[in-house]
């Protein structure tokens, strides 16, 4: 199965067919065959809704239809639901596990966004995660370290590096807070007349 060739080729498709190739693509993942009455069930629409949409993604190329009968994929059709299913876990982790928005909201957050974002955005979505699992987020210049990040990947050792750098000004930092509320004068700053 081939990706999409561009972020064109899923623009030329609304958001509702990207919908439904999405659930038949992930009612295949569960059942070995698919039929109307699941995708209405999933989608929470009308059997003839989702009837006259299967005809209209039949005449595009998406699906194989016969009237009462089994839905079935083009490799086309798979591959736009598989990177539709792709795109919504990803933003609904972000959303979820990121910034910590309710499993609810995130899920219908993801289904709105999963349609407008281009593949390159998303892509530097997923680097931020795995950016900010792997790495620690630390010092005022972490945003600056994800860049370096996305442009040459996973270094173990720079993370180390820069987490002991931020553990150091921390401390420092720390110190002179400590010396502050004791009344104590901060070597780094000028004396006060």
């Amino acid at each position: 199965m081939t990706a999409p060739k561009k972020d064109t080729d899923l623009r030329m498709l609304t958001s509702a067919m990207e919908d439904y190739l999405e659930a038949i693509y992930e009612i295949g993942l569960e059942k070995r065959i698919v039929r109307v009455k699941d995708i209405a069930a999933k989608m929470d629409v009308k059997m003839p809704t989702v009837t006259s949409m299967l005809k209209n993604l039949g005449s595009k190329g998406y699906i194989h239809y016969e009237k009462y009968g089994y839905i079935d994929l083009t490799e086309e059709g798979a591959c736009v639901g598989k990177e539709i299913h792709r795109r919504h876990g990803v933003l609904f982790r972000f959303l979820k596990d990121i910034l910590n928005v309710d499993p609810q909201t995130a899920d219908e957050e993801a289904c709105k966004m999963e349609h407008t974002l281009g593949s390159s955005t998303l892509e530097r979505v997923i680097q931020f995660m795995e950016f900010i699992q792997v790495c620690p987020r630390t010092g005022a210049n972490w945003l600056e370290h994800f860049r370096e990040f996305r442009a040459h990947g996973y270094a173990p050792e720079k993370c180390e590096e820069r987490n002991k750098d931020f553990s150091q000004e921390f401390q420092e930092r720390v110190d002179s807070l400590k010396g502050q509320n004791n009344g104590t004068h901060d070597p780094g700053k000028a004396p006060q007349d």
